[in-house]
């Protein structure tokens, strides 16, 4: 089994470019399914995000999978692939895990320690899951990386006080306004980052709240929360003229506010407007920027206001990281149990140990010579030997597959390696599994020597 990721951020790319590589929910089973449909690729998720695009992937070949992924972005956004690796970041392995968890725990955000991104995190991997492309080890991975982002939100005071980019947007518009009493606001869009931002414009003195959505009657729901004015989506440009400031965030895929329509009410207007597009792709023309007292920043144009809040978020940062050094020991732990060297080692070893607790009962219930009883006891390690050399030998053989971490799996289930008790109480027979299997794996270590012989 081989980690792969390959993505860009606000990081590595900026929003012109980011805005081509965006997944929204309608594609992504079309692009799950074609990514693995590759022989190299098992289990995929894609995190598709206003700052980030990231493809998750489990594959049989490190370097081959890495190739697969960029093959499948630059192929399914028509783009040149030797263009698109500029921006890409390409992680593999153990720093894979390590990345998600800090991901998810926003500590990679534009704004540390923002909650948005747990949720986007978990949407990803549910359309993931919804299109079949998620297994044992995505579904391990993804669903620890929720309790680490928990874990990091509960234990630290990094989200206290919580900002997110629909905040940064407000102080940005606080700097611009001085104050944002008495002034009115249009939002296009009635999502999440739509209402987010009314919250915190509303807490910040914005009088006047305008709301404008392709579904009328979501328009009105997000209005009605803010004591605002739902708008016809056809007809927002005509409400312009009174507002202060317009926030866009749509799910469009072209310019909602272009240059030649904002023209005319723009012209009308004798105080400044300001408008801050936070969406990804971008909503409004970056040339309405030519316009007279009409001032526009997107969301690359945050950072600076992002900037300013990092400082007081670094000490809880680092104790969040304390936190990641735990979780990702916790998951290679895991992922060691699945390897197949450990996991032949506890089915050897299980076997083992059942049968010399079998062997010494009935040897106290016959009388034998020394020569009779090693003769029996060869015999119980003749028997051992036979039933398990054919499974073990294909399970080694399977595990170098695409799925073979599942084969590894399976025979970890159907022998109980992670559920064995007796009667003696619980752990007692773990116990002695354990460390059965340790001298073997430490023999097989040293000496090279193959995991079978019985007694050995």
């Amino acid at each position: 089994m081989h980690l792969v990721l390959i993505g860009l951020s606000h990081k590595t790319a900026p929003v012109a470019i980011r805005e081509k590589l965006t997944f929204p929910a309608d594609v992504q089973p079309r692009a799950l399914a074609s990514l693995t449909g590759s022989h190299l690729v098992s289990e995929a998720v894609i995190l598709s995000t206003c700052n980030r695009t990231e493809v998750y992937a489990v594959a049989s070949d490190s370097d081959g999978g890495v190739n697969a992924v960029i093959d499948f972005l630059a192929s399914f956004h028509e783009l040149d692939r030797h263009e698109l690796v500029r921006y890409l970041y390409i992680v593999t392995g153990e720093a894979v895990v390590r990345h998600l968890f800090r991901v998810v725990a926003s500590l990679d955000s534009m704004v540390v320690g923002e909650a948005q991104i747990l949720g986007q995190a978990k949407t990803a991997y549910d359309y993931a899951q919804s299109a079949g492309t998620t297994g044992k080890a995505f579904n391990k991975l993804f669903r620890q990386s929720f309790e680490v982002g928990k874990r990091v939100r509960t234990e630290t005071a990094i989200g206290e006080s919580a900002v997110s980019i629909s905040y940064a947007a407000v102080e940005l518009a606080k700097k611009v306004f001085d104050t944002l009493d008495g002034r009115t606001v249009l939002v296009l869009g009635a999502g999440e980052m739509s209402e987010l931002t009314l919250k915190h414009l509303v807490a910040n003195g914005v009088s006047g709240v305008l709301v404008a959505n392709r579904t009328f009657e979501r328009a009105q729901d997000i209005a009605a929360r803010f004591n605002g004015t739902a708008v016809p989506y056809e007809s927002f440009y005509d409400r312009i003229r009174d507002t202060d400031i317009v926030i866009s965030s749509t799910a469009a895929t072209e310019y909602v506010i272009t240059k030649a329509d904002l023209a005319p009410a723009a012209k009308h207007r004798s105080r400044p407007l300001f408008l801050i597009d936070i969406a990804v792709p971008r909503d409004i023309d970056p040339r309405t920027n030519e316009l007279s007292d009409v001032f526009l920043y997107d969301i690359d144009d945050l950072n600076g206001v992002v900037e300013a809040n990092l400082e007081e978020r670094m000490a809880e940062a680092r104790r969040a990281e304390g936190i990641i050094d735990e979780e990702v020991a916790a998951f290679y732990g895991w992922v060691e149990s699945m390897e197949v060297v450990p996991t032949v080692a506890a089915i050897r070893a299980k076997a083992e140990v059942i049968r010399q607790m079998e062997l010494e009962k009935a040897l106290k219930r016959l009388d034998l010579s020394d020569k009779e009883r090693k003769t029996v006891e060869a015999l119980t390690c003749a028997i051992v030997n036979k039933m398990l050399h054919g499974p073990t030998a294909r399970l080694k053989k399977l595990s170098s597959t695409k799925d073979g971490y599942m084969y590894v799996d399976t025979a970890r289930v159907l022998y109980g390696l992670d559920d064995s008790e007796d009667k003696q109480g619980p752990g007692a027979f773990r116990n002695l599994l354990n460390l059965r299997a340790r001298e073997i794996v430490e023999r097989h270590t040293e000496t090279g020597e193959g995991i079978g012989d019985c007694g050995a």
